[in-house]
């Protein structure tokens, strides 16, 4: 990448970027090799039309998003040239209509990023992110008001997420009221009562005018859920939904969304840095670390077969319920690198229990183990 090229950064708004020098690349295109969309900006209609293709739902490639890093008056003097973050770096992967993909990983490798920029709740810097064959870089002000109905996210912290001088009628209600989508007083309680039903809090009358401070954790994360689904969404981003939680509360919460995933055909992204908590409900687990997915693949594949170091020290310390079981854990040792001045080579070198020279220095791309399986270690080709 020449020094002088002009590059654009992180874009403030959907339909306006700014240039600046040194920034990343941003290699985003209204359309892919093999894409079925061929226009400019995405209209409501293109939206209202588009159809899943061959199962995908969404498709991401390539995806980055960076932040920059500000700096004082006098180190811009010093060093003129912007950094960033890589929080997301060349990452692609699908997600299938009718599934719980786990994108797992450690805190800071990213896997949040990923899931809030298929939101665009964060403007991806490069790269495409594409729902039913139609790219979301590309989706109009309006147009995004309508994906936002059928893509939607539930936060890790209930109690921060929403409000609590509202009722639990009224924050469930909210969506279908800022959205347009009920004509009636008489339809707005009946799809609010089913939510919340659909959602565990049973029977929904005794829930619908008290307050979120009158509920446990696990009650006001089934709201927070209610509140999602309520909307009929194709796709629900769970970022850590159970981590705020007491283990005892956390089947309940896994097991309505795999309730929901069946009866409702719902898709699932469920973030989470637990591979255990990924293991029991995900169909397919994709592994992140800083930045980037290293494996992924059918969740008993992954989890039986291991290919990367990274994944198989996750495995290692998942709790084995046999006492007199050999396991052996796998200890990482060092820090994890800065995501800012990111190692040469295989990132995960300087860590790994199974590097060798040529780690350093060169770049690993996916290698094919079989089916869905993909993981991307040189020491595997």
């Amino acid at each position: 990448m020449a020094g002088d090229e002009q590059l654009t950064a992180p874009a403030p708004s959907a339909d306006r970027q700014v240039p600046v020098s040194g920034g990343p690349l941003d290699r985003r295109a209204p359309t892919e090799p093999g894409s079925t969309y061929t226009g400019g900006r995405v209209s409501t209609e293109d939206l209202a039309t588009a159809d899943v293709t061959d199962g995908v739902l969404f498709k991401i490639r390539d995806l980055e998003v960076y932040f920059p890093i500000h700096q004082s008056f006098v180190k811009s003097l010093v060093a003129p040239e912007k950094k960033y973050v890589k929080a997301v770096d060349h990452v692609s992967f699908d997600v299938r209509q009718g599934e719980i993909l786990a994108l797992v990983g450690e805190s800071g490798c990213g896997k949040t990023t990923t899931g809030r920029a298929m939101l665009r709740l964060e403007d991806a810097t490069g790269g495409h992110i594409y729902y039913k064959e139609l790219p979301v870089e590309r989706f109009s002000q309006k147009t995004l008001r309508e994906y936002r109905k059928k893509a939607q996210i539930i936060f890790q912290d209930p109690y921060n997420s929403i409000n609590p001088k509202q009722t639990i009628f009224d924050i469930v209600a909210e969506p279908l009221e800022v959205n347009g989508l009920v004509a009636t007083e008489r339809e707005k309680e009946e799809r609010v009562v089913r939510a919340i039903n659909e959602a565990g809090l049973r029977p929904a009358e005794e829930y619908l005018y008290r307050y979120p401070h009158e509920l446990s954790g696990g009650q006001r994360q089934r709201v927070c859920i209610a509140g999602a689904t309520v909307l009929d969404p194709d796709v629900i981003v769970a970022d850590e939904p159970v981590a705020s939680l007491d283990v005892s509360i956390r089947n309940d919460i896994l097991k309505l969304m795999v309730e929901q995933k069946e009866k409702l055909g719902v898709t699932y992204v469920f973030i989470t840095h637990d591979l255990s908590l990924a293991w029991v409900i995900s169909d397919r687990i994709a592994v992140m670390y800083l930045g980037r997915i290293v494996e992924i693949g059918d969740t008993e594949e992954v989890v039986s077969n291991p290919k990367h170091p990274y994944t198989k020290a996750l495995i290692s310390v998942i709790p084995v319920p046999d006492p007199l079981a050999k396991h052996e854990h796998v200890i990482l040792s060092g820090e994890t690198p800065n995501p800012v001045d990111l190692p040469s080579g295989c990132r995960f070198h300087p860590r790994c229990p199974e590097a060798i020279d040529a780690c350093s220095e060169i770049e690993p791309t996916d290698v094919h183990i079989g089916g869905t399986h993909y993981a991307a270690c040189i020491r595997l080709t």
